[in-house]
């Protein structure tokens, strides 16, 4: 981080100790895409979760994702601190899952105002309980239930402005529902939330991957030279998001195979896994979500699978 190495150098030459956190963030690593743009990367195995960043405007901060721990939060505004003393003016939640959201309260409390797509405060409270399955504990029932909601939503988009500078918040279909992605015009940067994974397997628990594959077409046409900013993974370009895009058509394409050809099943998962493993083996979280990722999709097609604000099955 080029701040942290700019405060490293001063404290050196003033023979000054720097205080306590001042070094280089626990949760995230911090990545200077200039123009006044930042990816804060989640640190695997930090509880972080996910992705966030930040633009600074004219008059202002806006923060895109909360990561899954408030102290995550905490660590990513007290750097925007050191970095401007603009305020953090909006916080944008490109989807409802707690890892995205769950810093919330960090920001709100500093006066910014949460802004999502309108699903994302219908479900933010409720779809993330099933994650703990059917024995919730009731600590974990009582933090999701007291998430901080968006203050404004929309449907389809909004545009947000820090001053002169103008965000694009756009909503994309694909993965949850409740996704948005926000782009950056002036520095060609998008963030996109969990419409892309870089080198990632995805969760799909909520996702149209059809609708999802259409989704990575367009902010590949729409977006060619652009820097993305995933949801997981290091920050990308259009031909990561190529990646991702190639491997849930390849999913629903495997999948459609083999269910034509009569499986189903452990006997389907074991089939479409074989078939995807040698290209995509050597993903992050390959392991956590192929056989998830492959019954899931099984379930889209089938017309079986529930997606968010759908009556529980049980």
């Amino acid at each position: 981080m080029k701040y942290v190495r700019l405060l490293l150098s001063i404290a050196a030459l003033l023979g000054v100790a720097l205080p306590a956190g001042a070094g280089e963030p626990q949760y995230f690593t911090l990545h200077d895409l200039g123009n006044g743009v930042y990816a804060a990367v989640g640190k695997p195995g930090s509880g972080a979760g996910s992705n966030s960043g930040f633009v600074i405007g004219d008059d202002g901060v806006a923060v895109i994702d909360t990561f899954q721990k408030p102290a995550a939060a905490e660590e990513l505004l007290a750097t925007i601190r050191g970095l401007t003393q603009q305020p953090v003016r909006f916080v944008v939640n490109t989807h409802y899952h707690i890892d995205h959201v769950a810093g919330n309260g960090v920001y709100h409390d500093a006066g910014a105002v949460l802004v999502a797509q309108k699903n994302v405060r219908a479900w933010e409270r409720t779809e993330n309980l099933k994650f703990w399955g059917d024995n919730i504990p009731p600590k974990v029932k009582a933090m999701v239930e007291s998430l901080v909601l968006p203050d404004l939503v929309y449907d389809g988009s909004i545009d947000l402005y820090l001053g002169s500078r103008k965000l694009e918040v756009r909503t994309l279909p694909g993965h949850t529902g409740s996704d948005s992605i926000v782009v950056v015009p002036d520095a060609n940067i998008v963030f996109c939330g969990d419409l892309f994974w870089n080198h990632t397997l995805p969760n799909t628990i909520d996702a149209h991957v059809g609708d999802w594959v259409v989704s990575d077409d367009r902010l590949i046409t729409e977006h060619p030279l652009a820097t993305f900013v995933p949801g997981h993974g290091e920050v990308g370009r259009a031909a990561d998001v190529r990646a991702l895009r190639d491997y849930l058509d390849t999913l629903r394409t495997d999948v459609a195979r083999a269910r034509t050809a009569g499986k189903e099943g452990t006997e389907l998962v074991s089939t479409v896994e074989a078939e995807l493993k040698p290209t995509y083996s050597g993903w992050g979280w390959y392991s956590h979500f192929i056989k998830r990722n492959i019954s899931q999709e099984a379930a889209e097609l089938a017309g079986t699978k529930r997606f968010p604000g759908d009556p529980w099955k049980k």
